[in-house]
């Protein structure tokens, strides 16, 4: 089966959140079901840079009005299509938002012209390859199912993944006739609430839609989490999924990760302590006996990193330390600053993302700190599991499907794999942090629950498995 994939990132060449290490992941997993994927990304600087000899594939002349060129390219085992455009995708700023984090202002047309150019290869504008499917990420690839629905040629199966409904890409209603669609297009598949909305018309048009576990298909539904849109997704619950997201368990590997100061392996816990040592010099912390918390995250509303603020001289009182890593929201990088800087020696903070130091973090931490109000799914869990860095995570979305409570129940049984907390609230966090720390008080058990994390299966395997079983049915049917 041959499969085009149309996303707005890609790791590792471009980089945002976990939606890149899925489009990048989930392809090279599903090489072992007989299937090939292209995928199609915007060729942003970081891109144009680390591609190596591109070939070029095609021309659009005329692409809502872009003179765009198609490259194809192997890049660590992925079939990359990239559509070189600097008049749309040469910036100095991230993917969607300028040096100062502000939405570039032609974003409608920067990812119009993606899914357009994503409806053509599906069409069969690129010798050699049309595919038997197109599978969509998000708002910035959503129109492709519009512009495929409301072409001339014979419609392809498509599914439309949500990573998170919280972002819908919603433009004005004035802007739809340089989309090039017909009239009825607007009323059919686009308006929302007199505005156009991109995430909309793809949840109409694909024939199925999928997120990213099981928990967040049914919590979408809600008018809690659906953020507008749940009344027409349960419209489409007969042709919605979920499927929770996987890691790549070569990139994410402690027995084998160079970016470690010490490698290990569940039957080599006694190694790992390095990587505690090197971490706590990394932030400036003190050396005690303590148990070390960490964040990487944006740090956010939705993230839960507000709660932060509330607990924090409480959770120094405690004998815990702190390592923060992420940017986001300005009050509370300022709040989390602060505290940082009243409490040296039990909190450090790293402003921005580094991949590297991540890494060291879930190997040197003894706990992840995830305390999401919503999580579609959330990978820092699973590369915390994979690591034995013990998750502390709120009781929604795919955290709640992938991180097994402490409870006596699963103490008892041997299958605890972290800490589950509900509401999110600072309180509830507060008493979720002091049950993890009596739990680390006691260190055989500690070293359980690390190793019992570890075994976890957080590969794509299971869920290649599912998505490929889903692509035949999705092209079975369209027969």
């Amino acid at each position: 089966m041959k499969v085009l994939s149309v996303a707005s990132e890609l790791y590792p060449l471009i980089k945002t959140g976990g939606l890149a290490d899925v489009a990048g992941a989930l392809p090279l997993a599903l090489v072992a079901h007989a299937i090939e994927t292209k995928t199609l990304i915007p060729g942003y600087p970081a891109v144009m840079k680390a591609i190596k000899k591109p070939k070029k594939v095609h021309q659009f002349d005329n692409l809502l009005g872009e003179h765009v060129t198609l490259l194809e390219v192997k890049h660590d085992g992925l079939d990359i299509l990239v559509l070189d455009c600097p008049a749309l995708y040469e910036r100095s700023g991230g993917p969607y938002v300028d040096g100062n984090a502000r939405d570039y202002p032609d974003n409608w047309k920067r990812f119009a012209v993606l899914s357009k150019a994503g409806a053509e290869i599906a069409a069969g504008v690129l010798p050699g390859f049309e595919p038997d499917l197109v599978h969509v990420h998000d708002w910035q690839g959503a129109l492709t199912p519009v512009y495929m629905r409301y072409a001339e040629a014979p419609e392809k199966p498509s599914l439309m993944t949500i990573h998170n409904i919280a972002f819908q890409g919603q433009f004005f209603a004035e802007l739809f006739p340089y989309l090039e669609l017909p009239p009825h297009a607007y009323n059919e598949a686009l308006e929302y609430y007199g505005t156009l909305s991109y995430l909309k018309s793809g949840l109409v048009t694909a024939h199925a839609v999928s997120t990213v576990s099981p928990s967040y298909a049914e919590e979408i539904l809600t008018h809690e989490f659906g953020m507008g849109l749940e009344g027409l997704i349960a419209g489409r619950s007969d042709n919605l999924y979920g499927i929770v997201n996987g890691i790549d368990v070569e990139v994410w590997n402690p027995a084998s990760d160079d970016l470690l100061a010490s490698n290990y392996s569940a039957t080599t816990l006694k190694k790992r302590p390095a990587n505690k040592a090197a971490l706590v010099k990394r932030f400036g912390l003190d050396t005690d006996d303590g148990p070390l918390f960490c964040v990487i995250s944006r740090l956010t509303w939705q993230k839960g990193l507000d709660l932060l603020n509330e607990i924090v001289d409480e959770f120094v009182e405690s004998g815990a330390r702190l390592a923060i890593l992420g940017s986001g929201d300005s009050a509370i990088e300022a709040s989390l600053q602060a505290a940082a800087s009243r409490h040296r020696g039990r909190v450090g903070m790293v402003l921005g993302y580094d991949e590297k130091l991540s890494h060291l973090m879930q190997a040197g931490a003894d706990v992840i700190l995830v305390p999401s109000r919503f999580e579609p799914c959330g990978l820092t869990q699973l590369y915390a599991l994979r690591y034995g860095c013990i998750p502390l995570v709120a009781r929604t979305g795919g955290l709640a499907d992938t991180v097994i409570d402490a409870n006596e129940a699963a103490i008892s049984a041997g299958v605890a794999t972290g800490i589950q907390f509900a509401p999110v609230t600072a309180d509830a966090l507060r008493r979720a942090i002091r049950r993890t720390i009596r739990l680390y008080e006691d260190q055989k058990l500690w070293s359980q629950m690390q190793k019992q994390g570890m075994k976890s299966d957080v590969s794509w395997d299971r869920s290649a498995a599912l998505y490929a079983d889903l692509y035949q049915r999705l092209v079975s049917k369209g027969q």
